[in-house]
C-alpha cells in the first residue's frame, strides 16, 4: 500500500483527490436542489416531508450520505495540504507579481471561498440536520403514517432575516467557488480537449450560477411567503 501512500502524498495524487471529491460533491449538490425543489410545491409540506423521510430510511442513500461525508472531510483536508504545499513552494513572491493578468479571481481565492463555504456548512448542518437526527420535531400523519415535520422546521427557520441573508450571500460564495471548480476538475483528471473543453467550461459557468440561485432563491421564497 505503500504505493497508493505515496501517490496521495504527491502533487498529482492531492489534485486528483480535490478534483474526485470535488465532482461526487457536484453531483451531490445536484441531487439535493433537484429534492429541496419540492419546497416549492405549496402542498403545505407534504411532497418535501415524503422526500425527507425517503432520503434518511433509503439504505442506498445512507450509504451515499456517508460517501458525500468523506468526500467533504477529503475535499477540505486535500484543500488545506494543496494551499500548504504551494506556500512552500513560492515562500517569496516575485518582485513583480500580477496573477489577475492570467487567471481568475476565484481560481486565486479558492482557498478563501472554500473556507467560507466550510463556515457556512456547519451553520447548515447544525440548524438542519443536526435538528432532523435529534432535534425535538413536530410529527405529521399523511394517509395514516407519521412523518417528521422537516417542512415546518424550514420555514420557521426562514422566517430570519439574517439567516436568509445568510444563506443568499453565501450561495454568492458558492457560485465563484463552482465557477473555477467544475472546469478545473475536469482538467485535473485529464478530460481536455479543444472541442469539448469549452463546452465543459460553458457548462460549469451555467452551472455554476444556476444551482447557487436556485438554492438562494429558496429561503428567499418561503421568507416572503411566511410573511402573507
Amino acid at each position: 500500500m505503500s504505493w497508493v501512500t505515496k501517490t496521495l502524498n504527491s502533487t498529482l495524487g492531492r489534485k486528483l483527490v480535490m478534483a474526485l471529491t470535488g465532482l461526487f460533491l457536484i453531483l451531490f449538490l445536484t441531487g439535493h436542489v433537484s429534492g429541496n425543489l419540492l419546497l416549492f410545491k405549496g402542498d403545505g409540506g407534504r411532497a418535501f416531508n415524503e422526500y425527507a423521510k425517503f432520503m434518511t430510511t433509503n439504505p442506498a442513500i445512507l450509504i451515499l450520505s456517508y460517501l458525500t461525508y468523506i468526500s467533504i472531510l477529503g475535499h477540505v483536508v486535500y484543500s488545506i495540504l494543496l494551499t500548504s504545499y504551494n506556500k512552500k513552494a513560492r515562500p517569496i513572491n516575485y518582485a513583480v507579481n500580477r496573477p489577475e493578468t492570467n487567471s481568475s479571481w476565484s481560481s486565486r481565492n479558492m482557498g478563501i471561498l472554500g473556507t467560507i463555504i466550510l463556515v457556512f456548512l456547519v451553520v447548515h448542518l447544525q440548524g438542519f440536520w443536526a435538528k432532523m437526527h435529534w432535534g425535538d420535531i413536530p410529527y405529521v400523519t399523511y394517509d395514516g403514517q407519521e412523518y417528521k415535520d422537516l417542512y415546518s422546521v424550514v420555514v420557521f427557520a426562514f422566517r430570519q432575516e439574517w439567516l436568509v441573508a445568510l444563506y443568499v450571500i453565501a450561495m454568492g460564495f458558492l457560485a465563484f467557488h463552482l465557477s473555477h471548480g467544475f472546469a478545473s476538475a475536469f482538467q485535473t483528471l485529464g478530460l481536455n480537449h479543444r472541442k469539448y473543453s469549452p463546452a465543459i467550461e460553458m457548462i460549469g459557468k451555467i452551472y455554476a450560477i444556476g444551482v447557487p440561485i436556485i438554492f438562494a432563491s429558496m429561503p428567499v421564497y418561503l421568507y416572503f411567503t411566511s410573511l402573507k
